[in-house]
């Protein structure tokens, strides 16, 4: 069996979004399909729709950049639209449909070019929320806009108040303002996905740690400590959550059960390669953790296990599976992206 032909065992829908995707009314449109999560979390809404066997558009949209994306899309039954979500004439061609799930957002590259992160972190979600006012609202946000918490402590909840470090963080911040000011103003049932960190073997977080034990590359400790959470979990996890959505907005934080060890992590991907992790500076006893009890509680534990995905990535690596040079720079402190 492939590697790809493994991997497609864990984009399988579960019988959990299958039940709930036949609960959710009307169409699905997922904006800002084009970048590392959306594509795949089209993919797996239609085939839920599919196993189902309830009559449900999935509609991706996007300035999709990749051609070769938009043939996956197509080719799994989910429609396309090309957009620039910024450009109003393009923003009005889009369809009004009940359920919304967001994705639209500006991360990397934030320094030095602030303006256009608070563009797309703030202004275009007003605009968004006005459109579909009448729609249910996955909207995907971020645990920085949490400040770093003491690692014995597991995580900080939603009750947290926010205290987001760094403009991009604090731009994340901004766009869930803006939503929530939106859900109250137009009465729009509305759940903010506080992600930290989706993982799949092409990024993240364990990527990242496990090619730097391949090149034999320094690992920087000082943020030593993260969550994870495996992709198709977290796409799960954002489709169920249409049925959550709330006036006024709900806060979910979405991530694994795990306080995980930078330096663990490394000896892990070590022991696959047999090769000794080589380690620069020393852990913090603080990190970004965010607590997902609440989350679990909603949707249960995630299917795939932090072992499963080490293993899966492992032998991504050494086999040369293709991966997408996006990093997520979780070792960065002071908010610099």
């Amino acid at each position: 069996m492939s590697k790809e032909e493994v991997l497609n065992d864990y984009l399988k829908p579960s019988q959990q979004l299958i039940q709930d995707i036949a609960k959710i009314k009307g169409d699905i449109l997922i904006l800002g399909a084009g970048g590392k999560m959306g594509p795949a979390m089209a993919k797996l809404a239609k085939k839920a729709v599919n196993e189902s066997g309830v009559n449900k558009k999935v509609i991706a949209v996007s300035r999709f950049s990749d051609e070769n994306i938009v043939k996956e899309l197509n080719k799994s039954g989910v429609e396309i639209i090309k957009a620039d979500l910024l450009n109003q004439k393009d923003l009005d061609t889009i369809p009004n449909v009940p359920n919304v799930i967001y994705l639209a957002g500006h991360k990397f590259g934030t320094s030095g070019n602030e303006s256009y992160t608070w563009i797309m972190n703030t202004f275009l979600p007003g605009s968004i929320a006005e459109k579909f006012k009448k729609s249910n609202i996955v909207v995907f946000s971020s645990g920085n806009v949490y400040p770093l918490s003491y690692i014995g402590n597991g995580g900080v909840t939603e009750e947290m108040p926010a205290s987001p470090i760094g403009e991009y963080a604090q731009s994340c911040l901004g766009r869930e303002r803006v939503f929530e000011y939106f859900s109250k103003k137009n009465n729009t049932p509305i759940l903010l996905f506080r992600l930290n960190y989706a993982n799949d073997v092409t990024y993240g977080i364990l990527l990242e740690i496990a090619k730097s034990v391949y090149e034999k590359k320094e690992i920087d400790l000082r943020m030593g400590n993260v969550n994870v959470i495996w992709q198709g979990d977290a796409n799960e996890i954002a489709i169920r959550s249409l049925l959550h959505c709330s006036v006024p907005s709900k806060l979910l934080n979405v991530t694994g059960p795990e306080t995980i060890s930078v330096r663990w992590l490394a000896e892990e991907f070590g022991a696959i390669f047999k090769i000794t992790p080589v380690f620069k500076n020393t852990e913090n006893p603080d990190a970004l953790l965010s607590n997902a009890s609440e989350c679990f509680k909603l949707f249960g534990y995630p299917k795939v296990t932090l072992k499963q995905m080490i293993e899966l990535i492992g032998k991504w690596v050494i086999e040369g599976g293709k991966t997408i040079d996006k990093p997520t720079h979780f070792q960065e402190r002071e908010g610099k992206f």
